[in-house]
């Protein structure tokens, strides 16, 4: 089968593992020894690592990735971690630290990381980073606040998963404080803050962020997003320069989302109200006979 351009597709390694196969570690030894040998690795843009470099068992193995970096010159974007729930629960999948991939590729523009078992994040940051998104049931409070106060003076889009305490989270809106201020950050447009527990308190806290003012697109979605939080959302800074405010996945009244629709919509603001999938559209009585919950945790 003829390959595609290097640079043309994004390429995914993943090689899946058959039910009491013995030799499975040399196929997998095999399969990554075809790709490095068979593809221009000079000319690849894009890589995503699906199993088994990225489960339960650990991380990415240096001489992997790292060990090419000197033909991986064109690399560009990362996707670390895509496992399904068939393959890994999300809050079990390993990442580890992701320094040494940032101090190896200098080039690298986009980086996605799905997990968050041992997650770390260099304070020092990266120059060139345009895009950093972390897909986690619980990312560790010492992340977050890693990524709050790192140095990424390119950075153009940030999206964190912050999840659950009970599988790892409990960031707070403290950890945060750097990210708020716009410290460190100053090309950031698109920020963020989701699946949280605490939504109504980071709403309240960007209320009056300084980081709001240079956004074009904000999310507050997959989280616990209540009236609460929205009222101090709109009672705090104007938000009619947003291109984009996501609040899908909520749990509001619906005076509270024909309100913020009002308000924000005749003034270009596309705003996202999509509901949880198990309620008929922001019922706030059934949040409370259910529970409100995050969208993605275990």
């Amino acid at each position: 089968m003829d390959l595609p351009d290097p640079g043309s597709v994004a390429w995914r390694l993943q090689c899946e593992e058959l039910p009491r196969e013995a030799d499975y570690w040399a196929r997998v030894d095999a399969y990554w020894a075809r790709f490095t040998e068979s593809v221009e690795l000079e000319k690849v843009r894009a890589l995503i690592f699906g199993h088994p470099w990225y489960g339960a068992d650990g991380g990415l193995p240096d001489d992997t990735l790292i060990g090419l970096r000197s033909r991986l010159t064109g690399l560009e974007a990362l996707f670390l971690g895509d496992l399904e729930d068939e393959e890994a629960m999300i809050s079990t999948i390993y990442l580890g630290t992701v320094a040494p991939v940032l101090e190896a590729f200098p080039g690298l523009r986009e980086l996605a990381v799905r997990g968050g078992e041992g997650f770390d994040f260099p304070v020092t940051g990266h120059q060139g980073l345009r895009a950093l998104r972390v897909e986690s049931g619980g990312l560790p409070p010492e992340a977050a606040a890693q990524i709050a106060a790192s140095d990424l003076p390119s950075l153009e889009r940030l999206d964190l998963w912050l999840g659950d305490d009970d599988y790892g989270g409990g960031t707070t809106v403290e950890h945060l404080a750097p990210l708020l201020t716009g410290e460190g950050k100053p090309a950031l447009r698109h920020l963020g803050l989701q699946n949280s527990p605490i939504q109504d308190e980071l709403a309240a806290a960007l209320a009056s962020a300084p980081v709001v003012a240079r956004l074009t697109s904000l999310s507050l979605s997959m989280g616990t997003l209540t009236d609460e939080g929205v009222e101090a959302l709109l009672q705090g800074q104007p938000l009619t320069h947003l291109r984009e405010l996501d609040l899908s996945h909520h749990f509001l009244s619906h005076a509270m989302m024909l309100r913020i629709w009002t308000e924000l919509e005749p003034a270009g603001v596309r705003v996202n109200l999509t509901a949880r999938q198990e309620d008929d559209g922001g019922n706030p009585e059934w949040g409370q006979e259910h529970g409100r919950y995050i969208a993605v945790a275990e």
